[in-house]
């Protein structure tokens, strides 16, 4: 869990140091699918044109690098804002990863015309040193994504339709090894982990896009 973040523009890349049950919806390789890494590439409106096939397009791309097999995200924020934080809670350990953009950011239940504009998107990467169940990689999640809502609701990204909670695009990764821990709620070791780190990357992340990148909505 202590391999360093590979930041190679426009790619980033977390190695889980060998193959771990990954659960996403990541657009290349989403559900539950074993990985030992997990990559970001960032776009821009020129690499996604209207008829092009993201889904091949990004296929190739992840091929000519040698990484055919990684769950990877796209995003069209900076990945050089990228942010890292590890929490420890009893016998749990958790790394989460992030970049957070903004720009195509939502109130839950609501949506606004973001047609035509660079989307920042959330992605977020949390690994774990216990082997798990299935079941519990989900709760995993369910935490991740709690601590997600959480850290973007602190920096009051104030929209028309009300508190930003989240963007039109997020994805999450979760990654452990395959195991008979079966639980991951927020009365585990590994909950409290989980959402204490990825709680602290997102707000870092969320808070450095207000202070640098944010562009005023029209309320």
């Amino acid at each position: 869990m202590k391999v360093p973040l590979t930041l190679d523009r426009p790619w980033l890349r977390l190695d889980l140091g060998g193959p771990h049950q990954v659960l996403s919806w990541a657009l290349n390789r989403p559900g539950f699918v074993t990985a030992s890494a997990i990559s970001w590439r960032e776009v821009r409106n020129a690499d996604l044109t209207p008829e092009l096939d993201v889904l091949d397009w990004l296929t190739g791309q992840l091929a000519a690098r040698g990484t055919p097999d990684d769950v990877c995200f796209l995003t069209s924020r900076d990945i050089r804002a990228v942010t890292e934080h590890s929490a420890t809670a009893g016998t749990a350990t958790a790394r989460a990863v992030a970049t957070v953009g903004l720009s195509n950011a939502e109130n839950i239940g609501t949506r606004l015309d973001r047609s035509g504009k660079d989307w920042g998107t959330i992605n977020v990467a949390v690994q774990t040193d216990l082997a798990l169940t299935q079941s519990a990689l989900i709760e995993m999640m369910a935490i991740a994504t709690q601590a997600r809502t959480v850290a973007v609701m602190q920096v009051n990204h104030r929209l028309p339709t009300g508190i930003a909670t989240g963007t039109g695009t997020d994805c999450i990764a979760v990654a452990a090894l395959q195991g008979d821990a079966p639980f991951a709620g927020m009365h585990t070791d590994l909950g409290e982990a989980v959402g204490r780190a990825v709680y602290t990357a997102v707000l870092d992340g969320a808070q450095e896009w207000m202070r640098t990148t944010r562009r005023p909505e029209v309320v």
